[in-house]
C-alpha cells in the first residue's frame, strides 16, 4: 500500500500547478495525542485527538499566499489551490520571496539517524492514568503539601512531510511521552505552588512518575511561608529550570526577522561580544532523541551544527531564505513554519558552555542575593533590551538559603546581563535548550 502522506503533498503541488501557480510547496502533518489528568485520586479528564493538517504555499512571481485545511478530499485540495492562487495574485510583491534553488536542498530527506520516533506501541490509557496517579500520590505524601492541583501524563506521535516544486520531498516522525505534577503548600492567601515535569522522546527513558511527583511536592513545600525580599541591587541566580529564558531573549534578538525589522537591541552587535569570553552558544540540530532536532529545515535546506556565539562573540544571525535575502546573506537553515503560514527563522537545539562549579557553589559565593526558581509575567523591550520580570524563589544570606520569597521584581538591561553571566554545571542533557543555572551580578530587585 502506498504511503498516503507523500501522495497528499504531491496532489497539493499538482493542484497548485493546475490552478496557475508558478511554484509551490506543501506541508502535511498527521498526529495523535493522548492526555490523562487525575485529581484527588480520580480520573478528571481523558483526551485523545487524531488529525491531519494540510498547508499549501503558492508563488506567482514575487507574490505568495498560504492556505490550510484539515480535509484531504480531492475537491478540498483543488479549492485550496484555487483560493491560494487568487490570494497570491492580490498579495503585495516581495523581491525576497521564492523557493530554494535545487542546488541548496538537503541531501538527507529523513531523520532515521536522529532517533526521533520511539517504535514502541502507543501506551494504553490505563498506563497513563497509572502514571498520573502515582505522581499525584507521591506529591501528596510530601510533608507540607496541602493539595495537588493537577497530575497529568501524555503521549504524542506526529509525522510531517514537506514537498516543493523545486524537487524537494522529505519527512519524518516524532514521539513524546510526558508526566507532570503541580503541588500546593499552605492555605488561603498563603498558598504557594510549584511543579515538576519530564518529557522524553522514548518512553523507556522517562523517569518514574513517583520521582516526578515527589520533586513537585518538595518544591511546593519549600516555598511555604514565602515573603517579599528587600529592595536593592543584588546578585541573582536563575535556576536551571528558568535560566534558558535568558538565552531565549538572546536568540530572539539575533533572529533574522527582528534584524530585518530593525527592532532588536543586538542589531549592531554582529562580530562583537555578547557573552563573557569563556562562553559559547552552540546550535546543534542533530542531537539524537532531542525534541528540537531535525535533518532539514522548513524550506528543505540542510541543517548543521554551528556556533551562534563563539568565545563570547556573536558570529551570525538566525536566518531563513527570506530574511537572508533581505540582509544580503545566505540562509543558515533555520526556517520553521506551520501549515498556515510561510517560513520564518527560528533557532532549535542550543547548548551554552557550562561552568565548573555546581549550583550550590554559586549560592555559597553569592553572599546575599536572590535564587529565582519561577518567573511571572514579563516586560521585555526587544529594541532596547530593558528587562523586568516578576519573580519568586529563595533569599540567600551568607551563602545559604535563608527563606522563600515571592512578589518581587527583578530588572536590568539584557545586553549587560548577558555579558555578566556566570554559568553553573547543572544543565540537563535531555533538553533542547541545554542551559545551566546562571548567576547575574548587580540586578535591581524590588521587594518590600
Amino acid at each position: 500500500m502506498s504511503d498516503p502522506i507523500p501522495s497528499l503533498t504531491e496532489a497539493l503541488l499538482d493542484a497548485a500547478r493546475k490552478a496557475g501557480a508558478e511554484a509551490a510547496d506543501a506541508l502535511v502533518t498527521e498526529g495523535t495525542s493522548l492526555s490523562i489528568d487525575v485529581r484527588d485520586g480520580r480520573l478528571e479528564q481523558a483526551e485523545r485527538s487524531e488529525g491531519i493538517e494540510l498547508g499549501l504555499r503558492v508563488l506567482i512571481g514575487r507574490r505568495q499566499a498560504c492556505v490550510s485545511a484539515s480535509d484531504s478530499r480531492p475537491e478540498t485540495l483543488a479549492e485550496m489551490a484555487a483560493r491560494a492562487v487568487a490570494m497570491a495574485r492580490e498579495a503585495p510583491e516581495d523581491a525576497t520571496v521564492g523557493l530554494a534553488d535545487p542546488a541548496q536542498l538537503a541531501a538527507r530527506r529523513d531523520a532515521d539517524a536522529l532517533d526521533l520516533a520511539d517504535p514502541s506501541p502507543e501506551p494504553d490509557p490505563a498506563a497513563l492514568e497509572d502514571d498520573a496517579r502515582r505522581a499525584e500520590a507521591a506529591a501528596r505524601a510530601v510533608p507540607g503539601v496541602a493539595q495537588v492541583q493537577s497530575a497529568s501524563a501524555g503521549y504524542g506521535h506526529r509525522r510531517m512531510v514537506l514537498a516543493a516544486s523545486n524537487g524537494f520531498s522529505g519527512g519524518y516522525a516524532r514521539t513524546s511521552r510526558s508526566v507532570s505534577c503541580v503541588a500546593i503548600s499552605g492555605e488561603g492567601s498563603g498558598m504557594e505552588r510549584d511543579w515538576h515535569s519530564e518529557t522524553r522522546t522514548f518512553q523507556a527513558e522517562l523517569p518514574a512518575p513517583d520521582e516526578i511527583g515527589r520533586i513537585a511536592g518538595e518544591r511546593a513545600a519549600a516555598l511555604a511561608g514565602a515573603r517579599r525580599p528587600r529592595t536593592g541591587a543584588y546578585p541573582v541566580l536563575f535556576d536551571e529550570r528558568i535560566s534558558a529564558s535568558l538565552i531565549g531573549h538572546l536568540l530572539s534578538a539575533i533572529n533574522g526577522g527582528a534584524i530585518v525589522r530593525g527592532g532588536s537591541w543586538a542589531r549592531e552587535l554582529l562580530g562583537r561580544e555578547v557573552l563573557p569570553p569563556a562562553l559559547s552558544l552552540i546550535e546543534d540540530p542533530h542531537r539524537p532523541r532531542i525534541a528540537g532536532s531535525r535533518p532539514f529545515d522548513a524550506e528543505g535546506l540542510p541543517t548543521a551544527r554551528r556556533a551562534l556565539v563563539e568565545n563570547g562573540v556573536l558570529t551570525g544571525w538566525v536566518l531563513d531564505l527570506g530574511s537572508a535575502r533581505k540582509l544580503g546573506m545566505e540562509s543558515t537553515g533555520n526556517a520553521a513554519r506551520s501549515v498556515s503560514a510561510p517560513p520564518s527563522p527560528a533557532a532549535g537545539n542550543v547548548t551554552l558552555t557550562p561552568g565548573e562549579a555546581g549550583r550550590e557553589a554559586l549560592i555559597s559565593e553569592m553572599g546575599t542575593g536572590l535564587l529565582v526558581t519561577s518567573l511571572i509575567g514579563s516586560t521585555i523591550n526587544p529594541t532596547t533590551g530593558d528587562y523586568s520580570r516578576g519573580a519568586s524563589g529563595f533569599w540567600v544570606e551568607n551563602g545559604q538559603i535563608a527563606y522563600p520569597v515571592n512578589e518581587c521584581t527583578i530588572a536590568g538591561k539584557l545586553p549587560e546581563m548577558l555579558r555578566r553571566l556566570r554559568p553553573a554545571n547543572d544543565a540537563r542533557d535531555q533538553l533542547s535548550r541545554r542551559v545551566p543555572s546562571l548567576l547575574v551580578e548587580g540586578m535591581t530587585l524590588a521587594g518590600a
